[in-house]
């Protein structure tokens, strides 16, 4: 299980770079886009550098498309490991997805069927990439607004045997899991029942967008109340894990997403006291 003293983090935006700097120690730790900072030198890198010299880092990619039939981009893995290995974070992350086709990236998180089939060649190019990386990935569920008719298994099935084949970790976005939860009719905590412990390494909280008959995972809202409580059960569940907060559209100033975190710290704090009781 990871270490419960990592606590509390937010995502490192460009907008906040500056009170960051000036205001230290209002979050435990920063997780960075690592696409933002694989180009070497300009501003971007170096604040992440001045930044991380005071905060644990770790670095969130979207590009990996682990899920692709296109061969693994061998560039992209060799600046994503001079990144880890110039910034050392405590951990990488992507998405369990893939971005696109044929080599035409679609910009979007695309849901995989969860076959046996895909199961397997995901897990080979995850042991593949961590072998390349030398570290172990942690990968996110994703929002989908699609399923596919060949699926065998259900999606947490898919990841915790993923997790286990490949022995990577999950990266548990409690607001995916909700989001696809009213967007597929099932039970998000029937979802979270079923992640494996130990492998669980970090949770994401973030908003989105209700369209009445679907959800849309925007990050550009404050985090609802349905996510907040099903929040306090993944930390029921999972506690110690270390929490994040993402805001990637209208992002508000820092002290609000810094009181947003807040939040999560008190909600978590309740949770394990109630479980100690």
């Amino acid at each position: 299980m990871p270490n419960g003293d990592i606590g509390f983090g937010l995502g490192l935006r460009p907008e906040h770079y500056e009170e960051i700097a000036a205001s230290p120690r209002q979050v435990d730790w920063f997780e960075a886009l690592s696409e933002n900072y694989m180009v070497p030198g300009g501003g971007p890198l170096h604040w992440l550098d001045r930044i991380r010299r005071d905060y644990p880092v770790v670095l969130h990619g979207v590009s990996l498309s682990i899920g692709s039939i296109d061969p693994l981009d061998r560039r992209y893995l060799d600046e994503l490991k001079d990144l880890a290995d110039r910034v050392q974070p405590l951990w990488v992350s992507d998405h369990l997805c893939f971005t696109g086709l044929r080599g035409i990236n679609m910009h979007d998180l695309l849901p995989l069927p969860y076959t046996e089939e895909a199961l397997d060649h995901v897990a080979e190019r995850v042991r593949a990439v961590q072998d390349h990386l030398g570290r172990r990935l942690v990968l996110e569920n994703v929002s989908s607004y699609v399923t596919y008719a060949a699926s065998e298994l259900t999606e947490w099935e898919f990841i915790a045997e993923l997790a286990r084949r490949a022995d990577c970790d999950i990266l548990l976005d409690v607001n995916n899991v909700y989001v696809s939860a009213f967007n597929h009719d099932f039970d998000a905590r029937t979802f979270l029942r079923a992640m494996p412990r130990e492998r669980v390494r970090q949770f994401h909280l973030a908003g989105h967008t209700h369209k009445g008959t679907h959800i849309i995972d925007t990050h550009d809202h404050p985090i609802v109340s349905d996510v907040w409580s099903l929040y306090e059960e993944a930390v029921r569940l999972f506690p110690g894990v270390p929490t994040m907060i993402e805001r990637d559209a209208d992002i508000p100033p820092y002290a609000e997403l810094v009181a947003e975190l807040d939040i999560a710290r008190r909600l978590a704090a309740g949770t394990q006291r109630e479980a100690a009781e």
